[in-house]
């Protein structure tokens, strides 16, 4: 049997990068898969491919740093399957600069979607788990979370910030069936990442024990786990993926 056979999962942020490595692998492993993203064009021709395959996935167009769409589209999700059993918040932007430079708007950007979106796609979400007493909600920190970053205020703030929701969530919905952990990535390669100068890559991997990036797998792999039932006695955990590079 797979191992998310028949669970409703959403996946935000889901079509690109590890969310879409999520979603798929997700979805192979059984899950119906909700794909909730800004970029239409991606998130519609990914669903797509994964339903050209047989299986179970679909796209919405969602904010979530908008309370309202997150409202529609949850019930959308819930009415569909009389369930949501699963929450990926995976959605997050960065906004770089020093403290020196970083403009109000900045501030607020990174703010609302990685920390404000993820308050509400949770407070929302967590009501339908609550119905069927079942849920597994994994939050997307990164290892700049747990140990700070030169040039990233605002993204190491949220970070850190769901970091304190994770451990304060597994607290209060624990003993109603539904786990909360997240996960703190290290050097991930993604598009972003590929993007850099050689140079700086090598360097990044230089300091991974590992020897080398994590790929956007690597995190999936893990947000499978947490999200699968044989992790149903973890709550509250930060798990870093990440190499080793924190040792």
């Amino acid at each position: 049997m797979k191992r998310l056979e028949n669970k409703v999962a959403i996946i935000t942020g889901g079509a690109a990068g590890i969310g879409k490595a999520t979603a798929s692998l997700f979805a192979n492993e059984g899950a119906k898969v909700v794909i909730w993203d800004l970029d239409e064009t991606r998130g519609n021709e990914f669903a797509n491919e994964l339903t050209a395959k047989g299986l179970n996935a679909s796209f919405a167009k969602v904010n979530t740093a908008k309370y309202d769409e997150i409202e529609l589209a949850a019930k959308n999700v819930f009415d569909k399957f009389g369930a949501i059993d699963i929450l990926i918040n995976n959605a997050g932007i960065t906004r770089d600069s020093t403290l020196k430079k970083m403009t109000i708007e900045q501030w607020q950007q990174v703010i609302d979607v990685n920390l404000t979106g993820v308050f509400y796609c949770t407070k929302i979400i967590s009501d339908y788990m609550l119905k069927n007493s079942y849920g597994r909600i994994v939050n997307a920190s990164s290892v700049v979370g747990l140990y700070g970053n030169f040039g990233q205020t605002n993204y190491v703030a949220t970070k850190s910030g769901l970091i304190g929701m994770t451990k304060t969530w597994a607290r209060e919905l624990g003993r109603k069936g539904i786990t909360v952990n997240a996960i703190a990535p290290g050097f991930i390669n993604t598009e972003m990442v590929a993007k850099m100068p050689e140079d700086v890559i090598k360097s990044m991997v230089a300091k991974v024990p590992v020897a080398r990036l994590g790929t956007p797998e690597d995190i999936a792999a893990a947000y499978l786990f947490l999200s699968s039932s044989e992790a149903s006695y973890i709550n509250g955990t930060v798990l870093s993926v990440d190499g080793g590079m924190t040792v």
